[in-house]
């Protein structure tokens, strides 16, 4: 079936190497299909001295329960770089998750 995912974009119109950028991270979840049915991607462009462009990236997780795991935003001035921390972390989560199961 595999893992759904939702991108919205906050200032600015987005991007298809984004996109892409996303989607390929997505694999790397994959193998932890039974513990999520959908991710929520965010990724905002804000300008926080009115020159300098930042990106704040937002993740969240969504388990077949429908249960809501939100991951720890990821910032920087390169997107691409940000939405891969917060896939970092996602991975990170998603292991912690899967380690407790299996011990339970």
């Amino acid at each position: 079936m595999g893992i759904g995912m939702q991108i919205v974009y906050l200032g600015f119109p987005g991007a298809a190497q984004l996109e892409a950028e996303a989607g390929a991270q997505l694999v790397r979840l994959a193998r932890f299909e039974a513990l999520l049915s959908n991710c929520h991607l965010a990724i905002e462009a804000l300008r926080p001295d009115r020159s300098s462009l930042l990106y704040d990236v937002r993740l969240d997780l969504i388990t077949p329960a429908h249960e809501f795991k939100p991951i720890a935003h990821c910032a920087g001035d390169n997107a691409e770089a940000a939405i891969r921390g917060a896939f970092d972390l996602a991975e990170q989560e998603l292991e912690t998750i899967a380690a407790r199961a299996r011990t339970h």
